[in-house]
């Protein structure tokens, strides 16, 4: 029997009215996040990848309670966090983490560094004080590779690459065991990114962490994860492991994205999958399948049906064509 996993999000959907006149009705609902079944291993990377609005970060920000989901479960090790209230779900924050995608907005520009990385320990009653913490706060930017005497300085003296390290470090300060990466690296250059990358995966040896890696970029994709989910439209299209993700696509949107991504390989390049149009207003899903008003090889019953997640090798795909 395998083991459960750390988390495992089912049937989560998240929307947002939609209010429109002088009284602010509720006329429609965004549907951001629409049905999604997650999971995510222990001491693993599960990468939730898909193009700007699929709601991928919405799905993030639903697992920490930061938007409040419509219905569905967020199970942490069994317990379900959707059901909790906020007293009850405070010592749960702490196992659960998020690095944002822009370090400067989330850190406090009055702060020092020492003080920015102190604030989430004392909520919850982590390392200490006096000397015994700041000897874990010069710990913590040791282990994102920066010198510990920079936690007497601000954030604005940091470039971009060093302020993720110290939005990492705040992360890692009080001990989580997952930590929801929301287009963390998108910000920088090829170079930090690569090195952003490589202490990611440094500190999930060393410190047995998990991560939910969210972003647009396949490219950072197949180094660091284990799995791959691809959203779409509030929905998952298409999840497995990454080795097979990438060399057997099967869902045709997966395969566009794909595509996108530059090649030198000239088999790649020939069998290029072009993803047709724009993406549909995601308060008004297209009925049926909601990729057929873009997708190369539609079938006429994609426009009246929705089809389930179906089984493939390793994984799952929401298409008809894998049936």
């Amino acid at each position: 029997m395998s083991e459960a996993p750390l988390l495992a999000i089912e049937g989560l959907r998240t929307w947002f009215p939609i209010r429109k006149g002088l009284l602010r009705r509720v006329v429609g609902h965004v549907r951001a996040v629409d049905g999604v079944d997650l999971e995510v291993e222990a001491g693993k990377t599960t990468a939730l990848v898909g193009e700007s609005g699929c709601g991928k970060t919405t799905v993030g920000r639903s697992i920490l309670r930061l938007e409040e989901p419509r219905e569905g479960r967020i199970l942490y090790r069994g317990r379900d966090l959707a059901s909790l209230d906020p007293a009850e779900l405070h010592p749960y924050r702490q196992k659960l983490q998020i690095v944002f995608q822009d370090p400067m907005a989330s850190l406090n520009p009055r702060l020092r560094v020492r003080d920015v990385l102190a604030e989430g320990m004392h909520s919850f009653g982590i390392g200490g004080g006096g000397s015994e913490q700041t000897d874990r706060i010069a710990e913590m930017l040791r282990r994102v590779r920066l010198d510990p005497d920079s936690m007497w300085r601000y954030p604005h003296e940091f470039s971009g690459g060093q302020r993720q390290r110290i939005g990492i470090a705040r992360a890692l300060a009080v001990e989580p065991e997952l930590l929801i990466c929301d287009e963390s690296v998108s910000a920088l250059d090829v170079s930090i990114q690569a090195q952003i990358l490589n202490l990611l995966g440094e500190l999930q040896d060393e410190m047995g962490l998990a991560y939910l890696f969210i972003t647009h970029d396949l490219s950072v994709v197949r180094y660091l994860a284990d799995e791959v989910a691809v959203m779409y439209l509030g929905e998952i299209v298409e999840r497995g492991p990454t080795a097979r993700i990438f060399e057997e696509p099967r869902h045709p949107y997966t395969q566009g994205l794909l595509s996108a991504v530059p090649s030198v390989d000239p088999d790649r390049r020939h069998q290029a999958v072009r993803v047709l149009g724009d993406v549909p207003s995601p308060s008004a899903p297209p009925p049926g399948c909601r990729f057929h008003t873009r997708c190369p090889e539609f079938m006429e019953r994609c426009r009246s049906e929705a089809p389930t997640l179906l089984p493939v090798a390793g994984g799952e795909a929401r298409c008809f064509l894998v049936e």
